[in-house]
This record gives structure tokens, sequence and C-alpha cells, in this order.
């Protein structure tokens, strides 16, 4: 039994939740998110609660045990996914990152193209992702949406652009994340 899947989901006011074939619609004031469940899996919508559930428990006995934790783990999955999307379309999502280096800056294109100077001969760029803000202050890129897929995703991407050097830390880097320096090259002891 998944101990994540067996907890329910409370719809709270203003989100509203329709399940469609084998697909949930989740729609908020922040924008609507749609989730496609495996067959294995159940939902059901009762009194402003989501309860998800395998579809047929019986037959899990015949399975072999890799089958079994396979269906198991997805209903623990959907269970999560579907928490997250009240949560984003109710609140949203938001990364930051940070950058350092000599030299590097980034700014936000009136188009919404996030535009990097990273230390390269030339400028990258990031297109506008359709429900993704972007927005730049100082040394901090803020990526927030409603889709915590796509703000991780999109966050992920940018920080692949340049990573942290090991000697002196120059790159981008999520907020409050420790880089560990090597020490440099040392002189030769003398005798």
């Amino acid at each position: 039994m998944s101990r994540i899947g067996k907890k329910l989901i409370l719809i709270p006011a203003g989100i509203k939740a329709e399940i469609k074939d084998k697909n949930i619609v989740i729609t908020g004031p922040k924008g609507e998110l749609k989730f496609a469940f495996p067959k294995e899996i159940k939902t059901e919508i009762k009194d402003n609660q989501i309860f998800v559930s395998l579809e047929k428990p019986d037959d899990t006995r015949r399975l072999t045990s890799g089958q079994k934790k396979k269906i198991i783990s997805f209903w623990g999955l959907t269970r999560s996914c579907i928490a997250n999307m009240i949560e984003g379309v109710l609140k949203g999502y938001e990364k930051s990152l940070e950058f350092e280096g000599l030299g590097y800056k980034a700014s936000v294109e009136a188009n919404g193209d996030l535009v990097l100077f990273l230390g390269y001969s030339h400028d990258l760029r990031i297109k506008k992702i359709e429900g993704i803000d972007i927005s730049v202050q100082k040394n901090v890129i803020k990526v927030s949406g409603f889709d915590k897929y796509l703000v991780g995703q999109t966050a992920a991407t940018i920080k692949k652009l340049r990573i942290p050097d090991a000697y002196k830390g120059k790159g981008i880097r999520y907020a409050g994340e420790i880089i560990k320096k090597k020490p440099g090259k040392k002189a030769g002891a003398t005798t």
C-alpha cells in the first residue's frame, strides 16, 4: 500500500476539479492544469476531496513484485501530482537563481525573452515560455509560474548554461545553494 497515495486531497475554495475519462483538470485563479493518470489508478471527487486509489486492488495479488511495486508507485505519484497542481493554481511556484562572475549580467526584454551574458563571446537567450514569468533583480533571476514541473525545468535549463566553477564559484546556482570550492594549486614547498 502507498502511504502517500492513501492521503486525501482537500479542494480549497476557489479551485475547481473535474475528471474526464483518465484525465483530471484543475482550474484556479492562476490558471488551468491537466494531468493524465495511468489506467491502473482511479480518482474520485466527493465532498470537496479527491480520493486516489488502485483501479482493481485484487488484481495486484497475481502480479510479480516488480509489477506490483510499479503500480503502487504510480498511485503515490498520481496523488503527489494532483496535490502539486492544486497548490500551483492556488499559490504558484517560484525558484530563484543567483549568478556570480566578472561581467556576468542578465536582463529581460520587452517580449519576455531572457538575455544572459555569462563570459562567452556571445549572449545566450531563453525564449519566453507560456505560463512562466522571469524577472531579474541585480544578480538574482526569479522564475515563477503555476506548473511545478515547468518552473523547475526552466530553472534547471538556465542553471545549465553556466554551471558554477569549483575553484572560483563563478556561474549560476540556486539561491542558498552552497558550492564547495576546491583549493587551487600551491607553490612548491621550499626545503
